[in-house]
């Protein structure tokens, strides 16, 4: 197995950062095999989803609604409602795994690998890649 970390920067507000290059880099010339991307934080997570076409706002918008940053949170150190930046990852996973197919990941044609990441407190996040060939 071959991994790397990367540094991603986030900024200080809930951002959706496309990682999708950089995973193309780690994995180009590997052949066949397995991409797995993991967020090693326990308020960020992975999602696969189309970019700029409103859809990364859109989720931002929806994790708001479903997880509002108030303070009904019993986990209350950081941020006003930064509870729920730790319940994130239980429905926006820290990981994925796509296959590689000659070089390249397999992804449809509107999908990105996207770095989701609700907490402003944390604005450097890392990210790692795994690459097993098959």
């Amino acid at each position: 197995m071959r991994t790397e970390v990367i540094t991603v920067q986030t900024g200080n507000r809930p951002t959706v950062r496309d990682i999708t290059a950089e995973a193309e880099r780690f994995v180009a010339g590997q052949g066949d095999g397995l991409l797995h991307v993991f967020v090693p934080h326990a308020t960020a997570g992975l999602a696969i989803i189309e970019t700029g076409s409103g859809s990364d706002n859109d989720l931002l918008t929806a994790l708001d609604e479903l997880l509002p940053a108030d303070n009904r949170w019993r986990h209350r150190h950081g941020s006003p409602g930064h509870g729920r930046d730790h319940v994130l990852p239980a429905f926006v996973p820290p990981y994925a795994t796509l296959p590689v197919v000659g070089g390249r990941i397999a992804l449809g044609t509107w999908q990105s690998v996207c770095l989701v990441d609700p907490n402003g407190d944390n604005p450097v996040r890392q990210v790692r890649l795994s690459f097993l060939p098959g």
